[in-house]
């Protein structure tokens, strides 16, 4: 399976990493972060490598879950990487495409990837090229968001920029963090390059926010919906159509939401 129409360097980048830190990081991705780095440190590695680790949230947590392991974190994209670093000083952090990666083979005991491999343009090459940086008996443990309907945040957003763009609405959502929510595709994707799937789990967690307006703002501002809404000319008056189907559907005031993923551990 092959995403197209994200250019993934020109659309993270500027004050993104920012908003997509102060406002999606703690809400949406910090509680599967403490879960996944949990899983890997009930693995015990030694050579660690993190893939698309964004601005570092599952980095920190991972140094601190396992403080014995050498953590290596790189994304594809120089702001991220920029702002990672900063952020989670303790890891070794380089630019790396994930489907060509600079290791040596053999060079890891476990890689590691929180909501990235649905960015991945060839996911199975990709995953071909984790197995390559593999140790024998090495491990990949990675999630994937299930479908938008399963992550109560999303799909009110999405509902609100159907109401904001009634037209041509944009499908970022749907079709890329949320594209690949088949676990059977998944699984055979793993297989097809050479690993084990030995841990396959759907896992339900919740968000909580201080109001719908924050997430709003967290995806439009921090991830490419921003670049979407500004290709169809959408301002201020879009934002707020958005924030108030949101409101709508979530409430006012601080919000909960439910989030379901799915966890996935291949072994080589």
């Amino acid at each position: 399976m092959k995403v197209t129409g994200i250019d993934a360097e020109r659309r993270w980048s500027e004050s993104m990493p920012a908003a997509y830190e102060q406002y999606l990081v703690p809400v949406v991705f910090r509680p599967f972060a403490e879960d996944l780095a949990a899983r890997a440190a009930a693995l015990h590695p030694r050579r660690l490598l993190e893939l698309a680790a964004g601005t570092g949230v599952l980095t920190s947590e991972l140094i601190a879950a396992a403080p014995s392991a050498e953590v290596t974190a790189t994304d594809l994209n120089e702001a991220m990487v920029a702002f990672g670093s900063a952020r989670s000083p303790g890891a070794a952090w380089r630019q790396a495409d994930a489907q060509r990666l600079p290791f040596p083979d053999g060079g890891f005991d476990l890689v590691v990837c929180q909501f990235g491999v649905m960015f991945f343009p060839d996911r199975v090459a990709a995953f071909t090229e984790v197995r390559r940086v593999l140790a024998p008996g090495g491990g990949f443990l990675f999630n994937t968001w299930g479908p938008l309907g399963t992550h109560a945040f999303g799909a009110a957003l999405q509902d609100g920029l159907e109401r904001a763009f009634p037209v041509d609405p944009p499908q970022f959502l749907p079709t890329v963090p949320h594209g690949y929510a088949d676990p059977a595709v998944v699984a055979a994707d793993l297989t097809a390059a050479g690993f084990a799937v030995e841990e396959e789990q759907e896992l339900t967690l919740e968000g909580r926010a201080a109001s719908a307006t924050d997430v709003a703002t967290g995806f439009l501002a921090g991830t490419p919906l921003r670049a979407a809404v500004e290709e169809r000319g959408g301002g201020p008056a879009a934002r707020a159509t958005v924030i108030e189907e949101m409101t709508a559907r979530l409430g006012p005031g601080p919000v909960t939401a439910q989030m379901t993923a799915y966890v996935f551990r291949g072994t080589v």
